[in-house]
């Protein structure tokens, strides 16, 4: 994956006093559990499996999205429904076996933590999901704030759950920097008036262009991005 580059916009080693994460491709890399769950659905169906990497795509798109991949249909149709229904309640019972955070990311929210730096969630991934996974992962105690699309009106692009995770942490959105891959991540964190950033370890399918979501940085690493974040 070699869509990212060297990072632009504002000037490194600003001193932002908040970071946000998009979460599915971004802070977690939860694909492994999702390729198990689709996977086992064709499988039992007595269909070929899916390759991984096709999978891994299309994650940060939604169940639909990935039940679409695997089966085709349309949403609203009563066939790509159930099967819909059948994969949310089987990622349910599977959402943090293989899941982990991104390799090197520990480090990063643990530098933030220890300069006091508070660090969040807004992710489009219900919160019948995401808390029992943060649980999972011991990271729930640790974010300073963790906002769901359940929780707000509109979801991103919208800036709403952008403002109200920054209203939880007690900062402005322009002192906050949101690091997202999909390009409604940047929109959002664009639309809020924070900036942003391209993580270009995530699921950015290969067809797509993270320059043109117009971020204020992209960055190809887990590195890139520490470096980003305490450059002298």
């Amino acid at each position: 994956m070699n869509h990212a580059t060297a990072t632009v916009g504002q000037p490194a080693g600003r001193a932002w006093r908040g970071v946000l994460f998009d979460l599915d491709g971004t802070l977690l890399d939860t694909a492994p559990d999702f390729i198990v769950v689709l996977n086992a659905m064709l499988t039992d169906r007595g269909h070929a499996a899916l390759p991984a990497d096709d999978i891994r795509a299309v994650v940060s798109n939604g169940a639909r999205a990935l039940v679409a991949l695997a089966f085709g249909g349309a949403p609203g149709e009563a066939e790509f429904e159930a099967l819909n229904t059948e994969l949310r309640d089987r990622y349910a019972r599977h959402l943090a076996v293989h899941t982990r955070l991104f390799p090197g990311l520990d480090d990063i929210l643990r530098r933030l933590e220890a300069a006091g730096i508070p660090w969040g969630i807004v992710t489009n991934k219900p919160s019948i999901y995401t808390l029992p996974l943060l649980e999972a992962l011991d990271l729930r105690a640790r974010c300073a704030s963790v906002v769901c699309p359940d929780q707000v009106t509109h979801t991103k692009p919208h800036p709403e759950p952008m403002y109200k995770a920054c209203a939880e942490i007690g900062i402005a959105a322009g002192d906050c920097l949101y690091v997202g891959d999909h390009e409604r991540d940047i929109a959002a964190g664009r639309n809020a008036g924070m900036a942003t950033v391209v993580a270009g370890w995530g699921y950015i399918g290969a067809d797509e262009h993270p320059s043109d979501w117009q971020p204020d940085f992209m960055v190809d690493s887990v590195r890139e991005f520490g470096a980003l974040l305490f450059a002298d």
